[in-house]
């Protein structure tokens, strides 16, 4: 039976007392931003929602995640985790298993992982991503059988064959390690056991977590969110300072950096990586202006920050008291580009 709870404090810095850092200690590339489902609690499964936004709908070129992980060796040190995961379904990107192999050639690249539906994984594409040397694939399953997953996700599609697909890849695994979630509040407490019926014996760990606000300016679609902590067991306060802004650099589909995965209207723009590399955006003046108003108290001078709830619900850092010693050293020429 895999293990009930996420390892997340394990090995951690402090990052507070690191930051600013002199690269991102994870590198988030969309490998595509289309996706099979229509969630109800995810903007990309409202497609009119989505053409409002007027955002690109593309899949990551592949020359130009080749340029991009090219880019990496500008930094002083390796990139700790890349993650092919933002807005869509990666595995829907037939350069997956490639994008996975290119990164792990790399030895600017420490580990790779990815979410993802599983709802496209099939004994052939587990062979490729397994032999491409993934280190862990997360598979949100949002239901316990068809009909729970139709509701959901507004898609139907083969219960039995997709657990059977997901057992493959667990029996064929080498090493990568397979993480399954789902969301309590859709699971009655019967059907919570039988989820870890299910999936406990074809996974290293699985996890009920918690819905919470994971995409600003975006409502789900009735689906009630109670809490007494955050996502990992912190006090709900309210903070000022983003953690996730200053070691998480996003790669959207179309080579354009953002902020933040939350920024699924493409609101927030620091760079294009088709005319700049990573390291130019991570030290540029848009990245350090971002940087500077949430340490001085400003973040509502922008439309997502303003709005989002995954600070107060999402983060597990809190860097709030060390916003004054961070800016200091923000402001010295070590940290100039």
């Amino acid at each position: 039976m895999g293990q009930n709870k996420t390892r997340l404090t394990d090995n951690r810095n402090e990052l507070g007392q690191k930051t600013p850092l002199k690269q991102p200690y994870v590198l988030l590339i969309d490998p595509s931003n289309l996706c099979n489902l229509r969630c109800c609690f995810c903007p990309s499964g409202n497609i009119e929602l989505i053409k409002s936004t007027k955002r690109i709908q593309t899949m990551m070129d592949f020359k130009l995640y080749q340029k991009i992980i090219d880019d990496t060796s500008e930094f002083e040190s390796p990139i700790k985790v890349l993650r092919l995961y933002k807005e869509g379904e990666p595995l829907i990107n037939p350069n997956f298993a490639d994008m996975i192999q290119y990164a792990k050639s790399s030895k600017n690249i420490l580990r790779v992982d990815t979410t993802t539906n599983g709802i496209l994984l099939n004994p052939e594409l587990n062979r490729k991503i397994v032999a491409a040397g993934l280190d862990q694939i997360n598979i949100s399953v949002n239901g316990i059988n068809e009909e729970q997953i139709y509701k959901y996700c507004r898609v139907k599609i083969d219960f039995k064959q997709y657990v059977q697909n997901i057992r493959d890849l667990y029996e064929n695994r080498n090493g990568c390690e397979i993480y399954i979630k789902s969301i309590k509040e859709n699971l009655s407490e019967e059907e919570q056991q039988k989820f870890h019926e299910i999936f406990g014996e074809i996974s290293d760990r699985i996890f009920l977590e918690r819905i919470s606000p994971a995409w600003p300016g975006f409502k789900f679609d009735n689906l009630e969110m109670k809490f007494e902590t955050g996502n990992y067991g912190q006090a709900i306060e309210d903070r000022t300072v983003c953690p996730y802004l200053f070691y998480i650099m996003v790669v959207n589909s179309d080579g354009q950096v953002t902020t933040c995965v939350g920024d699924w209207r493409h609101r927030q723009i620091l760079g294009d990586t088709k005319k700049q590399s990573l390291k130019e955006i991570w030290y540029g003046e848009q990245m350090k202006s971002y940087w500077k108003n949430h340490l001085t108290g400003n973040k509502d001078v922008y439309e997502m920050c303003k709005c989002c709830e995954v600070i107060k619900y999402g983060c597990f850092d809190n860097i709030d008291n060390e916003a004054k010693e961070i800016l200091k050293r923000l402001n010295t020429e070590e940290y100039l580009y």
